[in-house]
């Protein structure tokens, strides 16, 4: 497929639709806007939530990248795949908001993780205890992604959790394949050596 296509050839039916989509929108069609929030909302919204916790700030983030495919609608030039458009977007607001967040930290709520946990106990069919351990280690898991330089942050997040091609995830980040290829490496090993003691 070739990748600097600007018209649909090529392209998938897939992202053909997409484009089809910002073409309308281009234009003014608001229908063509909530059929793309409709398609990638759970792309956007996932991803903003790896990348961020469980902030409140997830589902404000996801609203803003949407603003910006409505005013870039009429400039819109497809060169990339939609969705490695869209997570260029996702990337930039969410790598500000890292970045604001960093200047004004605020005080997470413990009591958010807190009181929804126990519940699992019950539900599951696993004994109590272990139960405990897998929410435990799921948490543990949450929080050692969160502290990793961004940029091992989204590409971890774009191949375990939206299973992106290292080729996409290039393209997301601006860089090489190799680059990406090295950037998860690093942030595999580190996330090794923050779980170490629950993977021995």
């Amino acid at each position: 497929m070739s990748q600097n296509d600007p018209g649909n050839q090529g392209r998938s039916e897939e992202d053909a639709d997409d484009v089809r989509l910002m073409q309308l929108l281009g234009r003014g069609d608001t229908q063509a806007f909530e059929k793309l929030i409709e398609k990638h909302q759970t792309l956007v919204a996932g991803t903003v939530a790896r990348m961020l916790g469980s902030s409140s700030d997830v589902e404000d983030i996801a609203q803003q990248v949407f603003i910006r495919v409505w005013k870039s609608a009429r400039r819109y030039v497809p060169r990339a795949k939609f969705t490695t458009w869209l997570l260029k977007i996702t990337r930039n607001l969410v790598f500000n908001e890292m970045r604001r967040t960093k200047r004004h930290p605020h005080v997470a709520l413990q009591s958010e993780t807190g009181v929804e946990d126990p519940p699992l106990k019950d539900e599951t069919n696993l004994a109590p205890d272990a139960s405990l351990l897998e929410s435990e280690l799921q948490q543990v898991i949450e929080e050692a992604i969160q502290r990793l330089p961004e940029t091992q942050r989204m590409a971890l997040v774009l191949r375990r959790y939206q299973q992106l091609s290292y080729e996409q995830i290039a393209e997301v980040l601006d860089l090489s394949v190799p680059a990406v290829k090295s950037v998860l490496f690093r942030a595999r090993t580190e996330l090794r050596s923050r779980l170490s003691k629950y993977l021995n």
